[in-house]
């Protein structure tokens, strides 16, 4: 029996599962010939990127993934390690949160949180609660005050699968080949090397005031960590690595504004479009140009917007 496709088992804001064929178009060549290819990805959020790469691309060997998100990582180490009782756990959570009437529900999630937010919980079980928290919580954003604590309400949804099962193990087979850290994004800098392919999917450069909602650690990213993450691209060009990079693009929204236009003036700069769904914000849902950066040229003759 042909076993499913992983894809991430978290909904993620920014997810990239759409732009999978953008990101495909960065990059380079030999991916598909080379033995020793190694991809990174610092800030792996929900891992569409991953997931599809690791499958269409079996030769891939090597493959390390990172993220500031603790409680984040806590869930990708466990689908690695422990998957049966993760679904054991989410299979029982499951059982009580749906057999709950709607106000039985709110109360039940609000504990759940609690909970999680006591960080009084072993990886395993943390981890069905960061899932379930995902697939319960309004519009399935991740988002964490300046304590570090998950603070989003409940959201209302008739049947959600919070346990899915045949994903887990998906997943499970893929990360079982990958290496997984947390911390600061440039710790990743002893993989860089001819042979290395990054991913760098960073929080987003807000476009407007009410868009900077998501948090999703403590430590907030703000300009400053922008201009050192493209310092470290520079740094991992010089050693030979293939990157491409994500964010948002301030300047279509203000025309003035040359941020990232300056700031990666040395690299190809393509602007692709993105359906965002996830957004406290209504109005800022819908159709948007995001950035594409890349120090790849071998995919020059392909036009972008």
């Amino acid at each position: 029996m042909k076993m499913q496709q992983a894809k991430p088992f978290v909904k993620w804001a920014g997810g990239k599962t759409q732009l999978l064929h953008e990101v495909e178009k960065l990059l380079p060549d030999w991916i598909s010939l080379s033995k020793k290819v190694t991809y990174v990805e610092p800030f792996i959020g929900g891992g569409a990127v991953l997931f599809w790469l690791l499958q269409k691309y079996p030769n891939i060997k090597r493959a390390i993934i990172n993220d500031i998100n603790k409680d984040l990582i806590g869930v990708y180490k466990t689908i690695k390690q422990n998957p049966e009782e993760l679904i054991s756990l989410l299979y029982s959570i499951q059982q009580d949160y749906i057999s709950k009437n709607e106000n039985d529900r709110k109360d039940y999630f609000l504990q759940q949180r609690d909970r999680f937010n006591s960080k009084d919980n072993d990886i395993v079980f943390n981890s069905a609660l960061f899932i379930f928290l995902n697939r319960t919580c309004f519009n399935g954003l991740y988002r964490v005050n300046s304590k570090g604590q998950f603070n989003v309400p409940h959201g209302k949804y008739a049947n959600p699968k919070i346990c899915d099962k045949e994903n887990i193990f998906a997943c499970h087979e893929i990360l079982r080949k990958v290496e997984i850290s947390d911390g600061d994004f440039e710790k990743t800098i002893q993989y860089a090397g001819k042979d290395t392919i990054y991913y760098l999917d960073p929080p987003y450069k807000p476009i407007s005031l009410t868009s900077s909602f998501t948090a999703y650690s403590k430590e907030s990213f703000d300009d400053k960590d922008q201009i050192r993450l493209s310092k470290f691209c520079d740094s991992i060009s010089e050693k030979g690595s293939v990157f491409i990079l994500s964010n948002s693009d301030v300047n279509s929204h203000e025309q003035k504004n040359l941020f990232f236009d300056d700031l990666y003036s040395s690299y190809q700069i393509y602007r692709v479009s993105a359906t965002r769904m996830i957004s406290a914000n209504a109005s800022n849902r819908g159709t948007l140009n995001e950035l594409m950066v890349s120090n790849n040229v071998n995919n020059l003759s392909y036009k972008y917007k």
